[in-house]
């Protein structure tokens, strides 16, 4: 089931967004390659709802979000974390139809 969230054009790049979707908190990102991710926003070693609010970039290829608090990395395609291979948050599908960016299930 997807839920609709925004217009992909509300996103600012590079920028986190908190969304309550299928009923949990959700950080949406868009890249500067017009990707759109999403990803749960609880940081688990900081235990806070911040992710949305952590820097997007880019390492070996892989676009990730770093946590504001304790600065872990956090793969935006999986959710995976890039410092700890054992951690990782949720990752969901994400689409954009006619603009608007719409989130699937949890991966």
């Amino acid at each position: 089931m997807w839920q609709p969230v925004c217009r992909v054009t509300e996103l600012e790049v590079g920028r986190g967004a908190t969304a309550l979707v299928h009923g949990q908190a959700l950080a949406i990102f868009r890249t500067s390659d017009d990707h759109v991710y999403a990803l749960g926003n609880h940081d688990p070693f900081a235990r806070a709802s911040v992710i949305a609010k952590g820097i997007v970039g880019v390492r070996d290829d892989v676009p990730f979000v770093a946590s504001p608090l304790h600065r872990h990395a956090f793969d935006l395609r999986t959710g995976r974390c890039l410092d700890d291979q054992h951690v990782s948050v949720p990752a969901y599908d994400v689409r954009v139809v006619d603009g608007v960016v719409q989130v699937g299930h949890r991966r």
